[in-house]
């Protein structure tokens, strides 16, 4: 039996390394820096890329993730690194878009089947956040199941389980409760073997005591909630880990900050997308126009504004990330203006008044 398979390997990275018959796979079970940890036969070592890979990468997101699987040559050099040289293709990646990098995306974890997407019910109970986290889960390929921890600080979880039902269309909710063994484990049901599960959400919300539970020992580091009811950072970097009774885990720092840049929101607002399907104009920019589906389901209680509010900020978002400031203040000037027909429309009657003054 192939070591690696209790790490993933399967068919789709086996025909893709039989490409490179002189080099070996491994899969990326941690990064500090530009040192790797990775996993393969011959057992887990460091490693780093090449330095024709790096010549080579365009993009900060080819560089070698967590999840990643690689081809590695034999260890050289008074280091003893092993070397990367591939990086295979992968079949899912979490991404986010990566801080002060216009157009450069940030890949979470990769080669994932199960995203856990954790939200502790206290004060880090967000809705908006949510269907941010749902719809960047629905576009990496993987399946996001929505994780409710500490339900023991809820008064009442049975509102909020329908809140939380009402916006993560097609997605599992697991509520759990540090007083309810049980409740965690209803998360063994999606760690099979050689399948994939990170876990993702705000610091505090309970991921490494999760993971924990799961392993049925302490493998990470875990801290209280702090008075202020903001989390610690406990996890520091991400790190794949084997259960011993099967499935694979990925623990990643939380995250203050979560950009999107393209992805298709379709999936977690599939509702809106129907709505606005029905919208009398095909150009209605649910606004005041007669006929507007949007606006009638708002008024009779059927959609939350918030939540519709979320879905346009969301695509706005999406449209101005990588442009620059000047290019930015356009776009905000066509839509402060759009109603007029955009800015190009109010530079011609401008000028229009100018001559006629002359």
């Amino acid at each position: 039996m192939n070591k690696l398979e209790k790490y993933g390997f399967c068919d789709h990275f086996a025909n893709q390394a039989a490409m490179y018959p002189e080099l070996n796979a491994a899969r990326i079970i941690s990064q500090h820096r530009d040192l790797y940890k990775i996993a393969s036969e011959k057992g887990e070592c460091l490693a780093e890329v090449s330095g024709k890979f790096r010549y080579e990468v365009r993009d900060v997101s080819d560089f070698p993730v967590v999840g990643d699987f690689v081809m590695i040559g034999d260890n050289t050099g008074d280091n003893s690194h092993a070397i990367i040289h591939e990086v295979l293709i992968r079949k899912s990646s979490f991404e986010r878009t990566a801080a002060g990098k216009a157009n450069q995306s940030q890949v979470i974890a990769s080669n994932i089947d199960i995203i856990f997407i954790c939200m502790s019910l206290n004060n880090d109970y967000n809705l908006s956040r949510l269907e941010r986290y749902l719809s960047a889960a629905w576009d990496s390929r993987a399946t996001p199941v929505v994780v409710l921890t500490k339900s023991d600080l809820c008064d009442k979880p049975d509102d909020v389980l329908t809140e939380v039902s009402a916006v993560a269309i097609g997605a599992e909710i697991i509520m759990t409760s540090s007083h309810d063994q049980a409740s965690y484990n209803q998360l063994l049901n999606f760690l099979k073997d050689g399948h994939t599960a990170s876990f993702i959400g705000s610091s505090g919300v309970g991921k490494s005591t999760l993971i924990n539970c799961l392993a049925g020992q302490q493998l990470l580091a875990t801290s209280e909630i702090r008075q202020d009811d903001k989390g610690r950072h406990t996890s520091t970097r991400r790190e794949l880990l084997v259960l011993p009774d099967g499935g694979i885990v990925i623990d990643t720092p939380g995250m203050r900050e979560f950009g999107v840049e393209s992805i298709d929101l379709s999936r977690t607002f599939a509702d809106i997308d129907e709505l606005i399907n029905q919208c009398r104009f095909n150009d209605c920019s649910h606004a005041s126009e007669p006929g507007c589906a949007v606006r009638k389901a708002i008024a009779d209680d059927q959609l939350d504004e918030r939540r519709f509010e979320n879905y346009q900020k969301l695509q706005k978002e999406a449209r101005y990330v990588g442009l620059n400031a000047k290019q930015i203040e356009k776009e905000k000037l066509n839509d402060m203006f759009s109603e007029v027909g955009g800015m190009k429309k109010v530079k011609k009657f401008i000028r229009s008044q100018k001559n006629r003054k002359l």
